[in-house]
């Protein structure tokens, strides 16, 4: 079923409304595919729309995927945002950054949100994505420094946990964990009580 289907477009809609439309559905492509195996026609059947619309309204496949990136990336900073000045009253405190990590799990129900960012910092060899994708990066490690005072061995350490959050759920570990007890073990080791809505949120 599209992404058009699933909202129930009707048949009249704003500019603005489609523009919506269509990103939701390249959200949905590019986590399926990443932007090397996505294409606008890709995209443009996913929304229900056609392939010129979705160029005309991004102009390229890589002006579409930065914008796609960006807002995935927004979602996942702001996500942090209520448990960064917890952090920041005690850095050395496990239980402040295990609350971080509790809101990085709440957003393992939106898995196209983390794919996006994982396909976007692989796509950082490509010139068209390098660029936003390294600066990207240095927003995040500088969000995490400066709000919470952290040493940069602390902030790469979350960094770096987050990561292997988003390479598990993208080879969809926690859900064949059953089949090899190696793997059974990093899964419960990294996704710890968010196990289950980490099984939960296959494609």
């Amino acid at each position: 079923m599209s992404t058009a289907e699933k909202s129930g477009k009707q048949t009249r809609m704003s500019a603005e409304a489609r523009r919506e439309l269509v990103l939701a559905a390249a959200t949905t492509a590019f986590a399926r595919g990443g932007f090397h195996g996505t294409s606008t026609d890709a995209v443009a059947r996913e929304a229900g729309v056609s392939q010129p619309y979705v160029v005309r309204m991004f102009g390229s496949k890589a002006n579409l995927f930065r914008e796609v990136f960006a807002h995935a990336i927004g979602r996942i900073m702001d996500a942090f945002e209520p448990a960064l000045d917890q952090v920041a009253e005690d850095p050395d405190d496990e239980e402040r950054w295990a609350q971080m990590g509790a809101a990085y799990a709440e957003l393992l129900a939106d898995r196209d949100l983390l794919l996006v960012m994982m396909h976007g910092f692989a796509a950082g060899s490509t010139p068209e994505i390098g660029a936003q994708a390294r600066d990207w990066m240095s927003k995040i490690y500088t969000q995490i420094r400066t709000r919470t005072g952290c040493t940069p061995e602390q902030a790469r350490t979350f960094i770096a946990n987050g990561m292997l959050l988003n390479t598990l759920l993208a080879m969809e570990a926690p859900q064949h964990a059953e089949n090899d007890p190696a793997l059974a073990e990093l899964s419960v080791c990294a996704f710890g009580n968010s196990l289950d809505a980490a099984a939960g949120a296959a494609g």
